[in-house]
């Protein structure tokens, strides 16, 4: 039998070889949020998000231009028809790009993009569809014929335009504040790095130590030029 010293040490090889396997394992657990390893199956809505007045009104220009859409749609009869298939592709092209920004933001999907300037990209949206549903509601109410559908499809494009219009003026502003956070957070990380190199008297040394070498080497330069032209005139 063994003895109760050479049962301690064998228990202690026993528990080194483990940690020692253990550490060297692929199979070691991980830290990772389990949302990050799931891809998409971690979305939850933000209601945040769509009580604010952001969302409320991107819930509005969805509906909106989706009304609008279906009035124009319903027109069986154009002459002429330009201004039909123009209101046509505005309405169709706000509602597609509008609802996908109204899922991007509901489901905060774009803070998994860091990559795109999203402040940026509502501003651009909200501003071209205001413009094109204006022109375009101006357009389709100036060659309607009177008909029940073109009158609401007219009537649904001004309110999407003054929808776009209000969400245009807050995403200016929201974009702004954006920019002035990025410059102020720049500003204090370019202050903490003076004052790391300012703490530390080892890289002032090596600023003035290389500064006064090139000062030498400036220096000693002329009379090494000098002696070497002598040298090639003897």
């Amino acid at each position: 039998m063994r003895s109760g010293e050479e049962l301690d040490g064998f228990e202690g090889e026993a528990s080194s070889t483990s940690m020692i396997s253990g550490a060297s394992s692929p199979y070691q657990p991980t830290t990772e949020p389990v949302s990050q390893r799931r891809g998409l199956a971690g979305l939850r809505c933000d209601p945040d998000y769509l009580r604010g007045a952001l969302g409320r009104l991107k819930v509005a220009q969805v509906i909106l231009a989706l009304i609008a859409f279906i009035c124009i749609e319903t027109i069986m009869a154009c002459s002429p028809c330009e201004g039909l298939y123009f209101f046509e592709f505005v309405s169709c092209s706000a509602f597609v790009v509008t609802g996908v920004l109204l899922i991007m933001f509901s489901l905060n999907l774009h803070m998994r993009i860091p990559q795109i300037n999203w402040n940026l990209t509502d501003l651009v949206n909200t501003g071209l569809s205001t413009f094109l549903f204006f022109i375009a509601s101006i357009v389709l109410a100036a060659l309607n014929h009177r008909a029940g559908a073109e009158i609401a499809a007219v009537i649904f494009g001004f309110l999407a335009t003054a929808a776009y219009a209000v969400n245009t003026f807050l995403a200016v502003q929201k974009w702004r504040v954006s920019v002035r956070q990025q410059s102020t957070n720049d500003y204090i990380r370019a202050r903490t790095e003076s004052r790391d190199v300012d703490s530390r008297p080892e890289i002032q040394r090596l600023d003035t130590f290389s500064y006064s070498t090139n000062v030498t080497v400036r220096k000693k330069s002329p009379t090494n030029l000098l002696s070497l032209n002598h040298w090639q005139l003897a």
